[in-house]
């Protein structure tokens, strides 16, 4: 069993169990608005979240884990779209990833964006990460309760301190004290938990759903799914893992796999996103065993209290959130430091500047275009190249 565990890359160890959380800054928000405005059921979204887990930390063996597509949750949290919709947008986008990833479309794309252009794409979801974690920090208040900035500036200190020694489980003490103000914070006529949960079952969607779910959803979503759930984490996994790199249509078969059976049975639609395997890796993570230990947790979860959870989710403090999205931001961030020569940073800059100021598919577009500027102007010779002038003054 032991060698088995080793060959997968499947460890537990002290850093596994502590990273395993560091992505719940991304989940908790996104799944409790799913719950709360869609009238999805919370023990279905953790039930298969979880399976996903497990299945990407036992077919990759690398701390992956499973965020919600953002795009379909963004949209269908502000337009109030209902479950059966959002499910069938997570269908058709799958059903798409399929066919990229069975006619090998993505290997070729994957092969011809330029380095730069990734690396820009990578700095500006880093970029948002971190804004979107100051954002919530901002909303908790300079108070003094238990959800505050003042608890983000300890949050801080604790897990400065637990990056510089690794016996300290920093995101761990601050996913249980987050625990702890929740349970606190949650107003008496809501905090009953109630043991069992419904199981899910198998919901066909309409022609009219589908149509529906792609056109308002899907549509903005796959090419975000294309670019960060796919060729962005298979780049960063060249980075943290270059013993155990990921190939692009890898990554997006298994994409599509999770969405076309998560979905048929009340899942949210899902993706594995460069910031999950960044945040994973900055807390520690360095095995598939922390999302297998991670999906353990969300399915024992989902079966033991299901959607009564939605409460404590809801609580959970944003000062705690907003913290491990602002490390998380900072590791995927980072990783655009190899790009020393001028023109690399360039595209780099650029690139991610427009992603966060218009959106990441017009930042990809033009970010290639000004990769293809540069590298051109790198290969015209100089003109007329002007004689050195020595320190000395001399010719």
């Amino acid at each position: 069993m032991k060698h088995w565990l080793e060959k997968r890359n499947l460890f537990f160890s002290n850093g596994d169990i502590n990273g395993s959380l560091g992505d719940m800054g991304t989940f908790i928000p996104l799944a409790v608005g799913l719950v709360s405005r869609c009238g999805f059921n919370l023990g279905h979204i953790l039930l298969f979240a979880g399976g996903a887990n497990i299945a990407g930390g036992l077919l990759f063996g690398l701390p992956m884990p499973v965020q919600p597509m953002k795009a379909i949750a963004s949209i269908a949290i502000a337009e109030g779209m209902k479950a059966d919709t959002i499910m069938a947008a997570g269908i058709t986008s799958g059903l798409v990833l399929l066919f990229l990833s069975l006619t090998g479309l993505f290997g070729y794309f994957y092969r011809i964006v330029p380095k730069t252009l990734i690396r820009g794409l990578q700095l500006a979801i880093g970029l948002k990460l971190m804004l979107g974690g100051l954002d919530m920090i901002k909303t908790s208040g300079l108070n003094l309760e238990l959800n505050s900035i003042y608890i983000s500036l300890a949050c801080f200190i604790v897990i400065t301190v637990s990056l510089s020694n690794k016996n300290i489980p920093g995101v761990m003490i601050l996913f249980l004290a987050g625990v702890l103000i929740a349970l606190y914070s949650i107003p008496e006529s809501e905090a009953a938990l109630s043991f069992g949960s419904s199981l899910p079952t198998l919901r066909i969607p309409e022609l009219r759903e589908l149509t529906d779910g792609f056109i308002r959803a899907a549509m903005p979503q796959i090419p975000l799914t294309v670019l960060n759930s796919v060729i962005a984490v298979s780049a960063l996994s060249v980075d943290l893992f270059p013993n155990r790199p990921l190939a692009p249509r890898a990554v997006a078969l298994n994409v599509s796999v999770m969405n076309l059976i998560g979905c048929l049975f009340g899942g949210m639609p899902m993706c594995n996103g460069a910031g999950g395997l960044a945040s994973q890796y900055k807390f520690g993570a360095r095995s598939g065993g922390s999302v297998v230990f991670l999906g353990l947790i969300m399915i024992l979860a989902a079966l033991a209290l299901g959607n009564s959870l939605l409460a404590l989710f809801a609580a959970f403090p944003t000062s705690v959130l907003g913290v491990l999205l602002v490390f998380s931001g900072l590791e995927l961030a980072i990783v655009c430091r190899d790009q020393s020569s001028a023109k690399a940073r360039t595209t780099v800059i650029l690139t991610a500047a427009i992603c966060v100021t218009i959106n990441t598919a017009i930042g990809f577009a033009a970010g290639w275009i000004i990769a293809a500027m540069m590298m051109e102007r790198a290969r015209k010779p100089a003109e007329s190249p002007q004689p050195a002038i020595s320190v000395e003054g001399g010719i």
